[in-house]
């Protein structure tokens, strides 16, 4: 069976998780806040002092373009650090001072995103039809 096999198991599973952790950043936080970016953009988590709105530009970048990327499987290994950070900043700088079940979400992409970033994109992506 097909399935046995360890690589295609692999890359089947690559495949998983790069469709739910980018589409699933992508439509429930990612665009959410680019259709209101305006009503965000004043109140928004100031990262580093960069300001408000840059800080949501950044996070923009990283839950709408660098999500759709990975989910596509496009640079998957460098569009993976963008959500990365962004994570890390929503779980310990953002929620750091609350509990671990207000900060769990954001751990959990984070994980998923350095999970993929470890395994690459895998043999069904657009890494492997446009550059191999």
């Amino acid at each position: 069976m097909i399935l046995n096999s360890e690589e295609v198991s692999f890359d089947l599973g690559a495949l998983v998780l790069r469709l739910t952790a980018g589409v699933t950043l992508f439509w429930q936080h990612g665009l959410p806040k680019l259709m209101d970016f305006g009503a965000r953009a004043d109140g928004f988590y100031d990262f580093m002092g960069l300001g408000s709105t840059l800080s949501l530009v950044l996070i923009l970048i990283a839950e709408v373009l660098c999500a759709l990327c990975v989910a596509l499987g496009l640079w998957t290994r460098a569009t993976t650090i963008p959500p990365i950070i962004g994570m890390a900043v929503a779980a310990f700088m953002v929620n750091g001072d609350q509990p671990f079940a207000k900060q769990e979400l954001s751990f959990l992409y984070m994980m998923a995103f350095v999970a993929i970033f470890f395994m690459g994109s895998g043999r069904y992506s657009l890494d492997r039809l446009s550059f191999r």
